[in-house]
Parts: C-alpha cells; structure tokens; sequence
C-alpha cells in the first residue's frame, strides 16, 4: 500500500486566527486538487523562547490548537515537532529535505513572514525556490488585512490581555476558548444551586483579564450551556493565588468532575469583585447570569 501523501501547511498557529484561515483553507484545496491528505505542522514550544530567549504568552496550548484545527476546519492530520536547539541550528535545507521525506509532502503552504532553520536563513520565498527546483507545489499566502492592520497573533494577545474578547473573537475568527478536564473546587455551586465546574489555563498560556465573562460551555456529550465564569483568584472565597476559571452554567444539573469541557468566551461583564459574604456573591452570579442570557438572547436576533 502506498504511503498517503500531504499537502502541509507550516507554522506556528497561535490562536488559529482568521490569517492562519487561509493558509488552512488553501491546504484543503490543495490537497482536494493533487489528492493528498490535508495536514498541519506545527510546533510544541514557540521558537521564539529559543530563538530570542524570550516568554511568549500563548493564546493556546498545543492541544487547544490541534482542537481548533479539527473541530473549525475538519483538518485531522496535525504533527507537532519538539522545537528544541538542534533543531534552531539546523540548516534549512537539511530541515526541510528530512520534512519532505519523513511525512511525504507533495505540497507545502506558508504564510508571507514565515522562516525557519538557522538563523531562520529558510524564508518563504528560499522555500517556494527550493519545492520549483524538486518539482512541488509551493503557496505563500499573502499578509490577512482587518482595519487596516495585518492580522496577527501578537495583536490578538493584546486584547485578550484586555479582557476585549468580542474584538479578540473578531481577530480570531471563532471564540477564544479554553478546554479542560474539570477539577474539584469548593463546592459552592452546589451549595448556591448554580452547577459550577473549575478549570485552569495550562502554564504557559494566556490568562485573560481577570473578571467575569459571558460564555458558552460545551461538554463531552456535544451539549452547550449559558454560563458565567470567572477567571480570577476568588478573593471571595480563598486566600489563593492559583488564577482559576470557575463557571456557572444556566440549566444544567449533574457532576461533571474528571469530565473534559470546553469554555468559549464571547463577553467582559464586569471585574473579579470581593463580596462581604458567599450570599452576596451568590446574588451577584444570579444577576450575571440574567446578563449573560440577555447577551446571547439578543445576539440571536442580531
């Protein structure tokens, strides 16, 4: 049997904005076109921390892109590779021919600013020369305007950092989520007679604005519930300093612990508030919840 070839799109995809879009959309229909299988390659650390020797804040996990990349653009194929220093010294070339050989790319799509190998001497147009010369097909994808400005990763961050997830999901494309498995928190949901499940952004990633947010959850059976949650520290109810990201769901009932989720951020209500006493916050949620019902109410009819 004949090993499956691929049409690849290259990059880092933080975010998987509406830029990464169409790098992805024009894989698929180069893959429909020379019959390969539409893939993704990406990487588990941002170069940059190796490269600059730098922190850069993800928008998402590794796992939270692959997520996006299937459940938004039906692309199943995603290969994550270990960026680490050899691989930063690599020649370009060496890097590219090892690619090429090891995942049997018949086509390979690139964004405009795209480079890699040393000293990231492999630009997209040294990329394009290379895959004329041994008879593949090559995309650069040109820069993905909004308001005037390139749409990037970078910009992204900003406003989530701002808690300005309307603009953010605007840039994004799709909602900036976060997925989960549900840990045990304090219980007080139960006890407020609002479902509560508690989660927590993976390290190295992003921690919006602390506040509470309209959202939207998803579970493991497909379902999707109304919520607020609450990214913060709690100050109601712990002396902590862990950020969690605690949800309240409209409508639901059950246990949910050691379960996955999915939280989808559409809205900033208002910031993380100390109350005098649980009662007061359990007032203050009930009145979030009215907010957020209202909010996706009159999105509907939008």
């Amino acid at each position: 049997m004949a090993e499956i070839q691929r049409a690849i799109a290259l990059g880092f995809f933080d975010g998987v904005h509406i830029g990464h879009a169409a790098l992805l959309n024009r894989t698929k229909e180069r893959a429909a076109e020379i019959g390969a299988v539409p893939s993704v390659l990406s990487f588990d650390v941002h170069p940059d921390t190796l490269v600059f020797g730098k922190s850069v804040p993800l928008i998402n996990s590794a796992i939270g892109r692959e997520d996006i990349i299937r459940r938004q653009f039906g692309i199943d194929n995603v290969v994550f590779l270990h960026f680490n220093r050899s691989m930063m010294q690599m020649d370009w070339v060496v890097f590219i021919e090892s690619l090429i050989r090891e995942l049997n790319i018949g086509w390979i799509v690139v964004g405009h600013d795209f480079c890699f190998g040393y000293k990231g001497l492999g630009t997209a147009e040294r990329l394009k020369e290379y895959c004329e010369d041994h008879g593949l097909g090559c995309d650069i994808i040109p820069p993905v305007m909004l308001d005037g400005q390139i749409v990037s990763s970078t910009r992204i961050r900003q406003l989530i950092e701002n808690g300005e997830m309307e603009e953010a999901n605007r840039w994004l494309g799709h909602p900036h989520m976060l997925s989960d498995t549900v840990h045990s928190g304090y219980h007080l949901g139960h006890k407020m007679g609002t479902p509560t499940i508690n989660m927590y952004f993976p390290e190295g990633v992003l921690v919006p604005r602390h506040g509470v947010y309209a959202t939207k959850v998803y579970l493991e059976d497909g379902n999707s519930y109304v919520a607020v949650t609450n990214v913060g520290v709690r100050p109601t109810v712990s002396a902590g300093e862990r950020v969690s990201v605690e949800s309240h769901l409209l409508d639901y009932s059950g246990n949910l612990y050691g379960r996955q989720a999915r939280v989808e951020f559409y809205s900033f209500l208002r910031p993380e508030t100390k109350f005098d006493d649980v009662e007061k916050l359990s007032e203050q949620i009930r009145r979030d919840m009215e907010t957020a019902k209202a909010y996706f109410d009159a999105s509907k009819e939008a």
